[in-house]
């Protein structure tokens, strides 16, 4: 073994030993969480010492296009790439013997890129760190299975499960649903283990094809990593049994969303004790701070959180998603739900990231609101008991109104950093001015001979 596998986990150890690896993939997310990155032999990996990429990477747009640099002249300098060797892990679907690699961005001078993802989460958890915290999250990953789109005029239909019919909604917790696709949940299970990926349990969701898959509990960063390696691990498991894996916040009609939903919690570095309980297990006044911090920035957090036109049709009455901010204990029509748990495990559940989000900005964003809120020490609103449904909505209805709603925030910018607020402005204003441009059905089909 070559003298970086000796720095790399155990399950990346156990996958290629004995064989011959052949490839090792440099990789990095962009704004829309895309790996970006380029892949040379692994010979090659062991003797390179520097690995650059430009820093344009982060001002391009889902579709492609290029958003305008906000600091200037469109130059793409390159930016240092440096490996960590934490992140290492199998990627067990390709043909020959391939090993991934997270990278982090640092300029030439050697600091970190404000614009790229992974280091924005990181800024916040320093954040945390210097006032002796530790956040934790778990993370909720939906997604849909589907069956093969070829052409995006076509709505996006549920796959053939082994009975010979489509997938059917409305059938959440249902084993037998999941038992439809059952080849491709082993799979996933399969590509899982090889990786060293630890999933805390599957199962149906509420929608046609819907599956939700839960993550232990642990170190933001980590599961981000996890989240940003899984969605591509789903995909590639999917395709081996003719049928795609979407992340799209809403890619059926009719259907429910797909959600990421995040639990957190925070304990003190000395003591390793939840922040959110008292000794005699009562809930203290930094878990009420930790909600008003929400229920005050996040609508200009939600910019990050559905970041997509698509992301806002998610946001609708009596489909299992929240269109609010109020809070409740074990209220699943609240924004922020407070589970059922021991003063141990006391967290609060942001119900509001669409699956469609960056996992780096969705759990840095929403760190970042409950960041502000300990350090503002507000209060929160009462909490809600009934059906918040029937509350008027705190969330903006497009991403123009949410990206308006950012910029007025200056306080959540601060957390996040000025200069990855611009760029992520800028990209997602292009993306938006590309999607206006589009005619949809619906307008040809109500106004072309209508009006």
């Amino acid at each position: 073994m070559t003298k970086w596998t000796d720095q790399i986990p155990q399950a990346a150890r156990a996958y290629i030993e004995g064989r011959r690896l052949d490839e090792v993939e440099c990789i990095i997310a962009d704004i829309a969480g895309v790996a970006r990155g380029k892949a040379m032999p692994a010979s090659k990996f062991a003797t390179q010492a520097n690995y650059y990429l430009p820093n344009s990477i982060f001002l391009q747009t889902i579709t492609g296009e290029w958003a305008d640099n906000p600091s200037g002249l469109f130059t793409e300098p390159d930016m240092v790439l440096v490996p960590d060797f934490s992140t290492v892990t199998a990627a067990p679907w390709t043909a020959d013997i391939t090993l991934q690699v997270i990278h982090d961005a640092q300029d030439q001078q050697g600091n970190p890129v404000a614009s790229a993802p992974r280091n924005v989460l990181r800024r916040v958890m320093e954040l945390y760190n210097a006032q002796g915290w530790s956040p934790v999250v778990a993370p909720e990953m939906e997604f849909f299975l589907t069956a093969r789109n070829l052409d995006p005029n076509m709505p996006v239909m549920p796959p053939m499960g082994r009975s010979g019919r489509r997938a059917a909604g409305k059938q959440a917790y249902s084993m037998s649903a999941v038992d439809e696709y059952g080849k491709v949940i082993d799979d996933i299970y399969d590509f899982a283990e090889a990786q060293g990926f630890e999933i805390d349990g599957i199962l149906q969701e509420g929608g046609a094809g819907q599956v939700e898959i839960n993550l232990a509990h642990g170190d933001p960063i980590k599961l981000a990593d996890e989240i940003f390696f899984f969605k591509r691990l789903i995909r590639e498991a999917a395709l081996r049994h003719d049928c795609f894996a979407t992340f799209m916040a809403k890619p059926i009609e009719g259907e429910p969303g797909s959600a990421m939903h995040i639990h957190h919690s925070v304990t003190d570095l000395k003591t390793g004790g939840n922040i959110f309980s008292n000794p005699d297990g009562s809930e203290t006044a930094p878990f009420l701070h930790f909600i008003a911090g929400m229920q005050n920035h996040l609508p200009g957090a939600v910019a990050l959180l559905a970041p997509y036109v698509n992301s806002y049709r998610r946001y609708v009455p009596d489909f299992a998603a929240p269109i609010n901010l109020e809070w409740g204990r074990d209220n699943r029509t609240t924004g922020l739900r407070v589970p059922i748990s021991g003063p141990e495990a006391r967290r609060l559940e942001n119900r509001l990231a669409g699956m469609d989000c960056n996992p780096y900005l969705g759990l840095a964003a929403s760190l970042a609101c409950g960041y502000l809120g300990l350090m503002e020490q507000k209060l929160p609103r009462d909490e809600c008991k009934g059906d918040a449904y029937n509350i008027e909505t705190d969330l903006p209805y497009t991403i123009g109104d949410a990206l308006d709603l950012l910029e007025e925030d200056t306080a959540l910018q601060e957390v996040l950093r000025p200069e990855f607020c611009r760029v992520y402005d800028s990209v997602k204003r292009n993306e938006y001015k590309e999607f206006l441009q589009v005619i949809s059905p619906w307008e040809r089909e109500h106004l072309l001979l209508n009006v």
